[in-house]
Protein backbone atom coordinates (compact mmCIF):
# COMPACT_ATOMS: atom_id res chain seq x y z
CA UNK A 1 0.00 0.00 0.00
CA UNK A 2 1.17 3.32 -1.03
CA UNK A 3 -1.35 6.11 -0.48
CA UNK A 4 0.23 10.09 -0.04
CA UNK A 5 -1.63 12.53 2.07
CA UNK A 6 -0.33 16.16 2.59
CA UNK A 7 -2.36 17.93 5.19
CA UNK A 8 -2.26 21.25 5.19
CA UNK A 9 1.20 21.02 4.20
CA UNK A 10 3.77 24.40 4.28
CA UNK A 11 7.67 24.73 3.44
CA UNK A 12 9.77 27.73 4.29
CA UNK A 13 12.68 28.84 3.89
CA UNK A 14 13.53 32.05 5.91
CA UNK A 15 10.42 34.11 4.50
CA UNK A 16 10.10 32.37 1.32
CA UNK A 17 7.24 30.05 1.43
CA UNK A 18 7.70 27.61 -1.47
CA UNK A 19 5.01 25.37 -0.67
CA UNK A 20 1.30 26.85 0.93
CA UNK A 21 -0.89 25.02 2.70
CA UNK A 22 -1.00 21.91 1.10
CA UNK A 23 -4.04 19.90 0.73
CA UNK A 24 -3.80 16.45 -1.56
CA UNK A 25 -4.44 13.18 -1.50
CA UNK A 26 -2.69 10.46 -4.26
CA UNK A 27 -4.27 7.27 -4.16
CA UNK A 28 -2.54 4.15 -4.44
CA UNK A 29 -0.68 2.69 -7.20
CA UNK A 30 -1.74 6.33 -8.60
CA UNK A 31 0.42 8.13 -11.30
CA UNK A 32 0.74 11.72 -9.95
CA UNK A 33 1.90 14.37 -12.33
CA UNK A 34 2.57 17.84 -10.12
CA UNK A 35 2.82 20.32 -13.30
CA UNK A 36 3.49 23.87 -13.12
CA UNK A 37 6.27 26.85 -13.94
CA UNK A 38 9.83 26.93 -12.31
CA UNK A 39 9.43 27.98 -8.99
CA UNK A 40 5.73 26.81 -8.22
CA UNK A 41 6.68 24.19 -5.47
CA UNK A 42 6.49 20.96 -7.25
CA UNK A 43 9.52 19.56 -6.70
CA UNK A 44 9.96 20.86 -3.17
CA UNK A 45 6.47 18.79 -2.64
CA UNK A 46 8.39 15.62 -4.10
CA UNK A 47 11.21 16.40 -1.89
CA UNK A 48 9.14 16.48 0.97
CA UNK A 49 7.27 12.88 -0.23
CA UNK A 50 11.42 11.84 -0.60
CA UNK A 51 12.14 13.35 3.20
CA UNK A 52 14.90 15.31 1.64
CA UNK A 53 12.66 17.98 2.53
CA UNK A 54 11.10 18.19 6.10
CA UNK A 55 7.72 20.12 6.21
CA UNK A 56 7.73 23.39 7.50
CA UNK A 57 3.53 22.81 8.71
CA UNK A 58 1.62 20.28 8.23
CA UNK A 59 1.53 16.47 8.34
CA UNK A 60 2.05 14.11 5.63
CA UNK A 61 0.68 10.40 5.89
CA UNK A 62 1.82 7.21 4.17
CA UNK A 63 -1.08 5.28 4.56
CA UNK A 64 -1.95 5.45 8.11
CA UNK A 65 1.33 7.19 9.57
CA UNK A 66 2.35 10.56 9.70
CA UNK A 67 6.18 10.86 8.02
CA UNK A 68 7.43 14.13 9.06
CA UNK A 69 10.20 12.81 10.97
CA UNK A 70 11.03 9.90 9.20
CA UNK A 71 14.53 9.64 7.30
CA UNK A 72 14.25 9.11 3.60
CA UNK A 73 15.79 4.90 3.81
CA UNK A 74 13.02 4.53 5.69
CA UNK A 75 10.52 5.83 3.35
CA UNK A 76 10.44 2.63 1.08
CA UNK A 77 10.56 5.37 -1.85
CA UNK A 78 12.84 5.26 -4.92
CA UNK A 79 13.95 8.55 -6.61
CA UNK A 80 14.98 9.33 -10.73
CA UNK A 81 16.32 12.65 -10.62
CA UNK A 82 16.84 14.97 -13.36
CA UNK A 83 21.10 14.50 -13.52
CA UNK A 84 20.63 10.52 -13.59
CA UNK A 85 23.43 10.68 -10.91
CA UNK A 86 24.80 7.80 -11.94
CA UNK A 87 28.22 6.93 -10.41
CA UNK A 88 30.91 7.57 -13.88
CA UNK A 89 32.91 5.02 -11.88
CA UNK A 90 30.92 2.36 -12.06
CA UNK A 91 29.61 -0.28 -14.54
CA UNK A 92 25.97 -0.10 -15.64
CA UNK A 93 25.61 -3.21 -13.36
CA UNK A 94 27.41 -1.96 -10.17
CA UNK A 95 25.15 1.37 -10.69
CA UNK A 96 21.99 -0.85 -10.55
CA UNK A 97 22.94 -2.89 -7.76
CA UNK A 98 24.58 -0.70 -5.89
CA UNK A 99 21.61 0.20 -3.72
CA UNK A 100 20.81 -3.51 -2.91
CA UNK A 101 24.10 -3.89 -1.91
CA UNK A 102 23.65 -1.32 0.35
CA UNK A 103 20.83 -2.61 2.16
CA UNK A 104 22.72 -6.56 2.40
CA UNK A 105 20.28 -8.32 -0.34
CA UNK A 106 21.85 -11.75 -0.92
CA UNK A 107 23.92 -11.59 -4.37
CA UNK A 108 21.73 -14.14 -5.96
CA UNK A 109 18.99 -11.89 -5.32
CA UNK A 110 20.36 -8.77 -6.58
CA UNK A 111 21.64 -10.32 -9.63
CA UNK A 112 18.10 -11.94 -10.68
CA UNK A 113 16.82 -8.34 -9.64
CA UNK A 114 19.19 -6.21 -12.11
CA UNK A 115 19.09 -8.98 -15.41
CA UNK A 116 15.38 -8.45 -14.67
CA UNK A 117 15.52 -4.77 -14.55
CA UNK A 118 17.80 -4.49 -17.50
CA UNK A 119 15.82 -6.77 -19.81
CA UNK A 120 12.97 -4.88 -19.59
CA UNK A 121 14.09 -1.50 -19.78
CA UNK A 122 16.39 -2.63 -22.97
CA UNK A 123 19.57 -2.62 -21.41
CA UNK A 124 20.80 -6.07 -20.96
CA UNK A 125 23.76 -5.70 -24.03
CA UNK A 126 25.02 -2.40 -21.71
CA UNK A 127 25.75 -3.70 -17.92
CA UNK A 128 29.27 -4.03 -18.47
CA UNK A 129 29.67 -0.41 -19.96
CA UNK A 130 29.83 3.06 -17.74
CA UNK A 131 28.12 5.84 -18.15
CA UNK A 132 30.36 7.92 -20.27
CA UNK A 133 29.96 4.99 -22.73
CA UNK A 134 25.99 5.45 -22.89
CA UNK A 135 23.71 7.77 -24.62
CA UNK A 136 21.22 10.21 -22.82
CA UNK A 137 18.70 7.94 -23.08
CA UNK A 138 20.48 4.45 -22.37
CA UNK A 139 21.85 6.88 -19.14
CA UNK A 140 17.97 7.84 -17.84
CA UNK A 141 17.13 3.78 -18.49
CA UNK A 142 19.70 2.77 -16.09
CA UNK A 143 18.54 5.09 -13.40
CA UNK A 144 15.14 4.07 -14.04
CA UNK A 145 16.62 0.39 -13.47
CA UNK A 146 18.32 1.81 -10.46
CA UNK A 147 14.97 2.59 -9.25
CA UNK A 148 13.10 -0.46 -10.20
CA UNK A 149 15.24 -2.95 -8.50
CA UNK A 150 14.15 -1.30 -5.11
CA UNK A 151 10.85 -2.34 -5.58
CA UNK A 152 9.40 0.75 -3.57
CA UNK A 153 6.18 1.67 -2.65
CA UNK A 154 6.25 4.90 -3.73
CA UNK A 155 8.44 5.74 -7.52
CA UNK A 156 9.41 9.52 -7.44
CA UNK A 157 10.63 11.26 -11.08
CA UNK A 158 11.89 14.95 -11.13
CA UNK A 159 11.75 15.97 -14.28
CA UNK A 160 13.65 13.06 -15.86
CA UNK A 161 13.45 13.69 -19.45
CA UNK A 162 14.08 17.46 -19.36
CA UNK A 163 17.80 16.45 -20.85
CA UNK A 164 16.60 14.31 -23.83
CA UNK A 165 16.17 15.12 -27.15
CA UNK A 166 12.31 15.60 -28.82
CA UNK A 167 12.00 11.95 -30.66
CA UNK A 168 13.67 10.28 -27.62
CA UNK A 169 11.10 12.15 -24.66
CA UNK A 170 8.25 10.40 -26.70
CA UNK A 171 9.96 7.45 -26.68
CA UNK A 172 11.04 7.42 -22.82
CA UNK A 173 7.11 8.72 -22.10
CA UNK A 174 5.72 5.22 -23.84
CA UNK A 175 8.54 3.32 -21.54
CA UNK A 176 7.60 5.13 -18.63
CA UNK A 177 3.85 4.36 -18.18
CA UNK A 178 4.42 0.86 -18.80
CA UNK A 179 6.74 0.36 -16.49
CA UNK A 180 4.09 1.61 -14.03
CA UNK A 181 1.73 -0.77 -15.36
CA UNK A 182 4.01 -3.08 -14.68
CA UNK A 183 4.90 -2.07 -11.53
CA UNK A 184 1.55 -1.46 -10.03
CA UNK A 185 2.63 0.76 -7.69
CA UNK A 186 2.43 4.39 -6.65
CA UNK A 187 4.12 7.01 -9.13
CA UNK A 188 4.78 11.00 -8.02
CA UNK A 189 5.86 12.40 -11.36
CA UNK A 190 7.05 15.97 -11.70
CA UNK A 191 7.77 17.97 -14.95
CA UNK A 192 7.17 21.66 -16.38
CA UNK A 193 6.23 19.71 -19.58
CA UNK A 194 2.08 19.57 -20.38
CA UNK A 195 2.78 17.27 -23.10
CA UNK A 196 4.30 14.50 -20.42
CA UNK A 197 1.27 15.37 -17.88
CA UNK A 198 -1.51 14.54 -20.46
CA UNK A 199 0.44 11.59 -21.54
CA UNK A 200 1.27 9.53 -18.45
CA UNK A 201 -0.78 10.90 -15.73
CA UNK A 202 -3.98 9.53 -14.25
CA UNK A 203 -4.15 12.79 -12.67
CA UNK A 204 -2.66 15.86 -12.80
CA UNK A 205 -2.11 18.52 -9.95
CA UNK A 206 -1.41 22.12 -11.54
CA UNK A 207 0.76 24.12 -8.81
CA UNK A 208 1.35 28.13 -9.40
CA UNK A 209 3.20 29.84 -6.28
CA UNK A 210 3.01 27.04 -3.96
CA UNK A 211 -0.34 26.60 -4.44
CA UNK A 212 -2.79 24.39 -6.44
CA UNK A 213 -4.92 25.74 -8.72
CA UNK A 214 -6.65 22.46 -10.19
CA UNK A 215 -6.66 18.15 -9.58
CA UNK A 216 -7.94 16.62 -11.96
CA UNK A 217 -7.78 13.92 -14.95
CA UNK A 218 -5.65 15.27 -17.81
CA UNK A 219 -9.28 15.56 -20.00
CA UNK A 220 -10.64 17.55 -17.19
CA UNK A 221 -8.03 19.93 -16.85
CA UNK A 222 -7.66 20.26 -20.27
CA UNK A 223 -11.59 21.02 -20.80
CA UNK A 224 -12.57 22.18 -17.78
CA UNK A 225 -9.61 24.52 -16.49
CA UNK A 226 -10.54 26.31 -13.36
CA UNK A 227 -8.61 29.24 -14.13
CA UNK A 228 -7.15 31.26 -16.85
CA UNK A 229 -3.40 29.77 -15.53
CA UNK A 230 -4.96 26.47 -15.81
CA UNK A 231 -6.05 26.81 -18.88
CA UNK A 232 -3.23 28.95 -20.29
CA UNK A 233 -0.36 26.21 -19.16
CA UNK A 234 -2.04 23.10 -21.11
CA UNK A 235 -1.96 23.64 -24.68
CA UNK A 236 0.09 24.03 -27.82
CA UNK A 237 -0.52 26.31 -28.99
CA UNK A 238 -1.82 28.18 -26.09
CA UNK A 239 -5.53 29.11 -25.42
CA UNK A 240 -6.71 32.53 -27.31
CA UNK A 241 -8.07 34.73 -24.88
CA UNK A 242 -10.02 37.94 -25.90
CA UNK A 243 -11.59 40.26 -23.73
CA UNK A 244 -14.74 41.66 -23.34
CA UNK A 245 -18.27 42.13 -21.92
CA UNK A 246 -21.56 39.75 -21.50
CA UNK A 247 -24.77 41.04 -22.77
CA UNK A 248 -28.33 39.18 -22.86
CA UNK A 249 -28.73 37.60 -25.84
CA UNK A 250 -32.47 36.27 -27.11
CA UNK A 251 -32.16 32.71 -25.84
CA UNK A 252 -28.54 32.68 -24.01
CA UNK A 253 -26.34 35.57 -22.76
CA UNK A 254 -23.68 36.44 -25.93
CA UNK A 255 -20.31 37.70 -25.03
CA UNK A 256 -19.55 41.26 -26.87
CA UNK A 257 -16.05 42.32 -28.11
CA UNK A 258 -16.33 45.40 -30.60
CA UNK A 259 -18.50 44.00 -33.43
CA UNK A 260 -17.54 41.03 -32.33
CA UNK A 261 -20.68 38.66 -30.98
CA UNK A 262 -20.34 34.96 -29.39
CA UNK A 263 -23.53 32.32 -28.24
CA UNK A 264 -22.38 31.26 -24.96
CA UNK A 265 -24.18 28.30 -23.76
CA UNK A 266 -27.14 28.82 -21.88
CA UNK A 267 -27.68 28.04 -18.15
CA UNK A 268 -23.90 27.61 -18.05
CA UNK A 269 -22.61 30.90 -16.47
CA UNK A 270 -22.71 32.03 -12.51
CA UNK A 271 -23.74 35.42 -13.22
CA UNK A 272 -24.52 36.90 -16.38
CA UNK A 273 -23.75 40.51 -15.18
CA UNK A 274 -20.11 39.49 -14.52
CA UNK A 275 -17.94 41.90 -16.12
CA UNK A 276 -15.57 42.61 -17.68
CA UNK A 277 -14.87 38.86 -18.83
CA UNK A 278 -12.31 37.07 -20.72
CA UNK A 279 -13.43 34.64 -23.83
CA UNK A 280 -11.28 31.59 -24.33
CA UNK A 281 -11.04 29.49 -27.27
CA UNK A 282 -8.70 26.78 -27.92
CA UNK A 283 -7.06 26.84 -31.39
CA UNK A 284 -8.26 23.76 -32.30
CA UNK A 285 -11.99 24.25 -31.35
CA UNK A 286 -12.45 25.88 -34.60
CA UNK A 287 -14.77 24.35 -37.82
CA UNK A 288 -14.48 24.88 -41.26
CA UNK A 289 -18.28 25.51 -41.50
CA UNK A 290 -20.44 28.16 -39.46
CA UNK A 291 -23.70 25.94 -38.78
CA UNK A 292 -26.39 28.73 -39.01
CA UNK A 293 -27.64 30.54 -35.94
CA UNK A 294 -24.32 29.41 -34.00
CA UNK A 295 -21.44 31.38 -32.96
CA UNK A 296 -18.76 32.81 -35.68
CA UNK A 297 -15.47 33.59 -35.00
CA UNK A 298 -14.48 36.57 -37.62
CA UNK A 299 -11.03 37.98 -38.57
CA UNK A 300 -8.28 38.64 -40.92
CA UNK A 301 -5.68 36.08 -42.06
CA UNK A 302 -2.63 37.82 -40.75
CA UNK A 303 0.34 34.64 -40.99
CA UNK A 304 0.17 31.25 -42.34
CA UNK A 305 1.98 28.77 -40.06
CA UNK A 306 2.51 24.87 -41.89
CA UNK A 307 3.43 22.27 -39.28
CA UNK A 308 3.42 19.11 -41.14
CA UNK A 309 -0.26 17.34 -40.57
CA UNK A 310 -1.78 21.15 -39.96
CA UNK A 311 -1.66 25.08 -40.36
CA UNK A 312 -2.46 27.24 -38.13
CA UNK A 313 -3.77 30.07 -39.05
CA UNK A 314 -2.98 34.04 -37.01
CA UNK A 315 -5.69 35.88 -37.62
CA UNK A 316 -6.37 39.70 -36.49
CA UNK A 317 -9.78 39.84 -34.19
CA UNK A 318 -10.88 42.98 -33.01
CA UNK A 319 -7.40 43.91 -32.55
CA UNK A 320 -6.44 41.04 -30.90
CA UNK A 321 -4.08 38.05 -32.27
CA UNK A 322 -5.41 35.01 -32.20
CA UNK A 323 -4.17 31.09 -33.49
CA UNK A 324 -6.49 28.53 -35.10
CA UNK A 325 -5.73 25.35 -35.75
CA UNK A 326 -7.04 24.00 -39.87
CA UNK A 327 -5.85 20.34 -41.30
CA UNK A 328 -3.50 21.41 -44.28
CA UNK A 329 -6.18 21.43 -47.08
CA UNK A 330 -7.67 24.34 -45.77
CA UNK A 331 -5.91 27.21 -47.89
CA UNK A 332 -6.14 30.90 -46.92
CA UNK A 333 -4.26 33.87 -48.26
CA UNK A 334 -2.66 36.78 -46.05
CA UNK A 335 -5.45 39.49 -45.89
CA UNK A 336 -7.94 37.09 -46.46
CA UNK A 337 -11.33 37.73 -44.08
CA UNK A 338 -12.22 33.90 -42.95
CA UNK A 339 -14.98 32.95 -40.60
CA UNK A 340 -14.60 30.17 -38.36
CA UNK A 341 -17.93 28.42 -36.60
CA UNK A 342 -17.62 27.51 -32.91
CA UNK A 343 -19.00 25.14 -30.55
CA UNK A 344 -20.56 27.08 -27.70
CA UNK A 345 -19.96 23.85 -25.65
CA UNK A 346 -16.27 23.59 -26.29
CA UNK A 347 -15.68 27.83 -24.94
CA UNK A 348 -14.36 29.12 -21.93
CA UNK A 349 -14.92 32.06 -20.22
CA UNK A 350 -13.42 33.55 -17.28
CA UNK A 351 -13.84 36.67 -15.06
CA UNK A 352 -10.94 39.13 -15.67
CA UNK A 353 -10.44 40.52 -12.00
CA UNK A 354 -10.00 36.86 -10.10
CA UNK A 355 -8.77 34.88 -13.37
CA UNK A 356 -11.75 31.68 -12.13
CA UNK A 357 -14.17 30.20 -14.36
CA UNK A 358 -17.58 32.05 -14.44
CA UNK A 359 -19.12 29.14 -16.09
CA UNK A 360 -20.87 27.03 -12.85
CA UNK A 361 -20.90 23.87 -14.39
CA UNK A 362 -18.80 22.06 -17.36
CA UNK A 363 -18.04 24.27 -20.21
Amino acid sequence: MARIRFDGVSKRYGDVIAVRALNLDIHDREFVVLLGPSGCGKSTTLNMIAGLEEASEGELWFDDEVVNHIPPHHRDVAMVFQSYALYPHKTVYENIAFGLRMRRIAPAEVDRRVQDAAKKLEIANLLRRRPSQLSGGQRQRVALGRAMVRQPAVFLMDEPLSNLDAALRISMRAEIKHLHEEMRTTFVYVTHDQAEALTLADRIVVMRDGLIQQVGTPDEVYEHPSNMFVASFLGSPPINYLEGAIEDGASAPVFRRGSLRIGLPAGKLRDVSAAPVVLGIRPEDVMRDCPAGGPVLTGVVDSVLPVGSDRFLGLKVEGCDVFVRVDKETRHAQGERVNFGLLPERLHLFDKVSGGSVFGGAA
